[in-house]
């Protein structure tokens, strides 16, 4: 069943009325083993940042706005990930998610209508408590890259990422360790990790969950 804009929407806006799988939907693309992650849990202590999951209409097709990482940034270099990062004193995560979108592909706060948050995510490597939010705009925003830290602007179509030819799984050393890692292939780019699993959660709130091969 396609995506259309209108259904896309009424399908989220009713989902994130409810409870969000997270866990349950992570797991679809996280990658095992991964030492240090108790699914659902946030340790005390970690960074707390985060991001915004923007989609807009491209006519009635959902699309969503990914960012590759610079290379030479110190944290995930040339990693693909939302608009995001660390919270500042005085500001919510919602208005954190806002800003950083703003600051990092020009996405206007007053044009993203935000829908709600995702679940909550640790991230072992950077120790970063990552905490998505949700949100739409009614059409494509100017999407400028910052020079300082996007290196590229993704924009695939909701219907891709569902696509049997789009998810896949390696094996890679992470951490002195092989481990097998679901990922989605987007415009070239490896989309992996916390961004993967993220949209594991978002395509599980629309009935389209991933289901990667485990090699």
């Amino acid at each position: 069943m396609p995506f259309t804009w209108s259904d896309t929407v009424a399908r989220l806006r009713d989902a994130l009325g409810g409870d969000l799988p997270g866990p349950e939907a992570h797991l679809r693309m996280a990658p095992t083993p991964r030492p240090g992650w108790k699914p659902g849990h946030l340790p005390e202590g970690a960074r707390e940042g985060a991001a915004l999951l923007l989609l807009y209409p491209d006519g009635d097709r959902p699309r969503v706005v990914l960012t590759v990482r610079r290379h030479d940034l110190p944290d995930h270099p040339g990693q693909v990930s939302f608009p995001g990062g660390v919270r500042e004193p005085g500001e919510t995560l919602e208005q954190a998610a806002l800003r950083e979108a703003q600051e990092e592909v020009a996405i206007p706060p007053e044009s993203v209508t935000v829908l709600g948050p995702l679940s909550s995510l640790y991230i072992p490597v950077s120790r970063f408590a990552l905490h998505p939010f949700l949100g739409i705009t009614e059409r494509r925003p100017p999407l400028v890259p910052a020079d300082t830290e996007v290196g590229r602007i993704l924009e695939p179509e909701l219907a891709h990422l569902v696509h049997p030819d789009t998810i896949h799984v390696e094996e890679r050393l992470i951490l002195e360790r092989d481990r097998i890692v679901p990922y989605f292939r987007v415009e070239g780019e490896k989309v992996w990790g916390a961004t993967a699993m993220v949209l594991a959660e978002l395509l599980w709130l629309l009935e389209r969950a991933p289901d990667p091969p485990r090699e």
